[in-house]
């Protein structure tokens, strides 16, 4: 699956990917040492999350993200 970031607002991408993950909102949370309530916010737009938090969660899923000019 490929996606263009330029596309989404960030908490669609934070989405997206969790939903590549094929884990729930609260199972996602665990594996990425946040809370449930914190995941649902990311995804909400209510919390900003890091590029470094994005990609520990790439490598973690083996993901790639790319920037192309």
């Amino acid at each position: 699956m490929k996606l263009v970031a330029n596309n989404y607002e960030a908490n669609d991408i934070f989405k997206i990917i969790r939903e590549w993950t094929n884990l729930t909102q609260a199972d996602f949370a665990k594996s990425i040492d946040r809370s449930t309530r914190t995941v649902q916010d990311y995804e909400a737009g209510l919390t900003k999350y890091s590029m470094k938090m994005l990609l520990d969660i790439a490598k973690k899923y083996n993901l790639k993200i790319t920037i192309e000019k």
